[in-house]
């Protein structure tokens, strides 16, 4: 039976991450290994300055005091003892749009997973008041249903975002771009003591009618292809033109 690791950042008690699993048990058995509390917005972040419990919460569910990159680890190696055949992280109560992939522990939860060579995908639900999964979770069991007929390249994994009520169909979409304009307000304690909060920046997308933000804004399932990779291929030539000489000894 294919072995399904689910994992998230909002926590082990979210009602997406429950949602999730249910419609994954259809494919296979599927393991929950999820952060204790919390951990929206901490990025690809690795506990290693302070020790990791893990708490057996039910059958098939434990939560770890750690960051969803944690939470993967720990289920490779301590739970699962064995790579999972797919790796699904969410449903994240809000979007995973564009250049926000870089701070989303959602996010990186499948990332980890690409990273160790597993088929992954992070799925993430339009904001809400009262929030609906059931079109994410189904969406998420057909994707996961295709990725193990047609797996993705190495080290790729897919991020999906939903809109809100039901969705039009699906787009393969490429990563959107914003405005990145830093806010951070000063606010003082009682005691006149300052202190800072970073608030949410700027919220203009640039236009591109294939972005995952134009999708879930046309009511579209946004599934948008990733990998590790960082390199700036376009940019090679360019660094190679710079003053620097690159054969020279450093002194």
């Amino acid at each position: 039976m294919r072995r399904i690791l689910v994992t998230n950042d909002d926590g082990y008690r979210s009602e997406g991450l429950l949602a999730l699993a249910d419609a994954l048990r259809l494919l296979g058995d599927v393991t929950i290994v999820a952060p204790m509390t919390e951990a929206s917005a901490i990025g690809h972040a690795l506990t290693l300055r302070h020790p990791l419990r893990i708490e057996h919460m039910s059958e098939k569910l434990f939560a770890v005091e750690g960051t969803p990159t944690d939470c993967v680890n720990i289920a490779v190696t301590h739970v699962l003892r064995a790579l999972p055949d797919l790796v699904v992280s969410g449903i994240n109560k809000g979007w995973n749009l564009g250049d926000d992939v870089t701070y989303s522990g959602t996010v990186s939860g499948a990332l980890e997973a690409a990273l160790l060579g597993v088929q992954a995908m992070s799925v993430s639900l339009k904001y809400s008041r009262a929030f609906d999964f059931s079109y994410a979770a189904r969406a998420s069991a057909a994707i996961a249903e295709s990725l193990f007929e047609t797996p993705l390249p190495s080290r790729t994994f897919l991020n999906i975002n939903v809109p809100k009520g039901e969705p039009n169909g699906y787009r393969v979409t490429v990563q959107a771009k914003r405005n990145h304009i830093t806010s951070v307000a000063e606010r003082h304690d009682p005691k006149g003591r300052p202190y800072y909060w970073i608030e949410e920046g700027q919220d203009e997308w640039h236009p591109h009618d294939r972005s995952d933000y134009q999708a879930v804004r046309d009511g579209y399932i946004s599934v948008t292809p990733l990998h590790p990779d960082l390199t700036a291929h376009q940019a090679l030539a360019a660094v190679e033109k710079l003053s620097f000489d690159a054969s020279a000894k450093v002194r």
